[in-house]
C-alpha cells in the first residue's frame, strides 16, 4: 500500500493531470492527486499525494510556491505564455538593470491579481479556458495574492530571468505580461520551472521517467510522510493527555495561541495526530489522522 507524498520533477509538455495518472498507474496507488496545477509548458515540483495523503491535499495546495521564470520581450500571446498565438509585437527598448528593478517595485508590493482568460479558474461554474476557446472574454474579479520575493536573476537584450516566491493562486504569466508593458513593450512567459512547494523542493524530486521505469520502487527513500510534506506549517507538541483528547475529537483549549493556523498537532512520540486551526481560543480539528 502506497501512502505519502511523492515530489515529481514534472517535464514540460504533459498536463498535471496526465502526470498524476501516470504516477498512479506506475506505483499502483489506490488514489492520487496533485497539490497545485502546473501548466503544460511548466516543469518542476509537482507534489503528488498517494493513498491516505490525498486527505490532506488541500492543505498542501495552500502552501507558498517558488519559481524560476524567463520572460521574452517583444511579442505578446493570447495565453500570456509561449503556447499561445501571437497577438501583438512591439520594439524592445534598451533596458538597464536599474530600469528593470524600478519596474519590478510595484509587482513586489502587489496584493491582488486578475487571473488570465486562459486558466482553470472558474467563473459562474465555467473554466476560463473553456470560455476563451469559445472566443469569449469575461470580467474577472481580482484575487488576493502575496509576493514574498521577486528577484532579477539575469537579463539579455530580449529576455529577463526572474525568481518568484509567492502565495497560492499567483499567475507568473500575468506578471510577465504586466512587467513587459511596464517596461514600454510587450512580452510573454517563455519558460517556467517551479522549484518549491511549501517545504518540498527539487532536491526531494524524482523524475517521471524514473517512476515509470522503477514502479513502486521509485518511491523508496523518496516518499515523504504527511509530517514532512506539511513541514512549512507550524507545529504544536501535545502532552499524552492532550493527544488522547485529539483522538476522541475533544477540542483543546489554547489560550496562549493567537495565529489562526493551520497547525500540525504532534503527540509525545512525535507522530502527526491532526491538523487544526484556532477558533475562539480552541483548536478546531481540520483533519484527524491515523496514528
Amino acid at each position: 500500500m502506497v501512502d505519502g507524498v511523492l515530489v515529481v520533477d514534472k517535464p514540460s509538455g504533459p498536463t498535471s493531470f496526465q502526470v498524476v495518472d501516470r504516477v498512479r498507474k506506475a506505483t499502483g496507488a489506490r488514489k492520487a492527486g496533485h497539490t497545485g496545477t502546473l501548466d503544460p509548458l511548466a516543469s518542476g515540483v509537482l507534489a503528488i499525494c498517494l493513498g491516505e495523503a490525498t486527505k490532506v491535499a488541500q492543505y498542501l495546495t495552500a502552501q507558498d510556491k517558488a519559481y524560476d521564470a524567463v520572460l521574452t520581450l517583444g511579442t505578446a500571446t493570447d495565453s500570456l505564455d509561449a503556447q499561445g498565438q501571437v497577438t501583438e509585437r512591439a520594439d524592445v527598448p534598451t533596458l538597464t538593470a536599474a530600469q528593470v528593478e524600478a519596474a519590478l517595485g510595484p509587482f513586489r508590493a502587489q496584493t491582488e491579481q486578475v487571473p488570465p482568460m486562459v486558466s482553470a479558474v472558474k467563473v459562474q461554474g465555467q473554466r476560463l479556458y473553456e470560455l476563451a476557446r469559445a472566443g469569449e472574454v469575461v470580467e474577472r474579479a481580482a484575487r488576493p495574492v502575496t509576493v514574498h520575493a521577486l528577484t532579477l536573476l539575469d537579463q539579455t537584450a530580449s529576455t529577463l530571468t526572474l525568481h518568484v516566491e509567492c502565495s497560492k493562486g499567483y499567475f507568473v504569466r500575468v506578471l510577465a505580461d504586466g512587467l513587459a508593458r511596464a517596461l514600454g513593450t510587450v512580452g510573454h512567459l517563455s519558460s517556467l520551472r517551479r522549484t518549491r512547494v511549501g517545504a518540498m523542493g527539487l532536491d526531494r524530486a524524482v523524475t517521471l521517467e524514473q517512476v515509470e521505469a522503477l514502479g513502486p520502487k521509485a518511491t523508496e527513500g523518496r516518499l515523504l510522510s504527511l509530517d514532512e510534506a506539511l513541514a512549512s506549517l507550524p507545529e504544536l507538541s501535545l502532552t499524552a493527555a492532550q493527544a488522547v483528547k485529539v483522538g476522541h475529537g475533544v477540542p483543546l483549549e489554547m489560550p496562549g495561541l493567537s495565529a489562526p493556523g493551520p497547525y500540525r498537532l504532534k503527540g509525545p512520540s512525535g507522530a502527526l495526530l491532526a491538523l487544526a486551526a484556532l477558533e475562539r481560543s480552541k483548536l478546531k480539528y481540520l483533519r484527524v489522522l491515523r496514528p
